[in-house]
């Protein structure tokens, strides 16, 4: 049974078309990867979905409710983003808060949940991402990977039933990259729903069990990853693959060049 459908998805900035017309199902357990190139329409259907941006039109079915995403209401908003997480590309954590103080903010804030209750699940989830040790320090003492991973623990807290995240490893150095990526392997494994925009293309491949292409707006093609990798369907998906892949081998030799 689905978890989150999008059924006619419908987003454009004046005269551009940036999602154009988007189908999109999520079961319970699902890791949904979305590949294409820059400007696809890929954040913008997270963003959508997430109530970031409002849709021009489209329908959402979340746990066999359907709603209207051009006329959302705030308590309906308010009543999904209570059961979803999203990781940003950037983190958005406060500068002036702890990593704990990051994680529990919304528990406190937004679920007038008591500090010692948010801070006992705070703990819990800092642990889940390695992150407990450095559960005191502040965003500018933290590395990237260490700033996402606790992204990552705050997305959790709420016990979400499907996280969202927008390119999470993006703004990370290289070798910053596979510690967030092994955390997100660990939710997947555990049966966390993820819906991931990625470039990270082992990921998608090994990690995922959906995976989907886009570009200008619409979705090329989608399928299970074992097979959206063996045998793409459209030229146009295997195009991208294997310019992706030559972009990741061009990568590799960079890095042991420079080593």
């Amino acid at each position: 049974m689905s978890v989150l459908e999008i059924r006619n998805l419908h987003k454009g900035f004046g005269s551009l078309v940036v999602l154009d017309g988007v189908d999109l199902s999520v079961e319970k357990g699902d890791v949904v990867t979305i590949l294409g190139p820059s400007g696809s329409g890929k954040t913008t259907l997270l963003r959508c979905i997430n109530f970031l941006e409002t849709a021009d039109s489209g329908t959402m079915i979340f746990d066999e409710t359907s709603y209207d995403l051009a006329r959302m209401t705030r308590a309906d908003k308010s009543r999904i983003r209570m059961r979803t997480g999203f990781v940003f590309q950037n983190y958005n954590l406060f500068r002036n808060k702890t990593a704990l103080q990051n994680v529990t903010e919304g528990l406190i804030v937004a679920r007038k949940m008591e500090k010692k209750k948010a801070d006992e699940i705070g703990m819990r989830m800092l642990a889940k991402v390695g992150m407990a040790e450095r559960a005191d320090y502040y965003p500018s003492q933290l590395s990237g990977g260490q700033q996402q991973r606790v992204a990552i623990a705050r997305a959790l807290a709420s016990d979400p039933e499907i996280i969202y995240f927008d390119e999470p490893t993006s703004a990370l150095d290289p070798e910053l990259i596979s510690e967030v990526l092994a955390v997100m392997r660990n939710l997947a494994e555990e049966g966390m729903t993820m819906i991931v925009v990625t470039h990270e293309m082992g990921f998608a491949k090994n990690v995922s069990s959906k995976s989907i292409f886009m570009e200008g707006g619409k979705i090329v093609e989608q399928g299970p990853s074992k097979e959206f990798f063996t045998n793409p369907r459209m030229e146009r998906t295997r195009e991208f693959l294997r310019m992706e892949e030559d972009r990741e081998t061009a990568s590799s030799l960079n890095a042991g060049k420079n080593s």
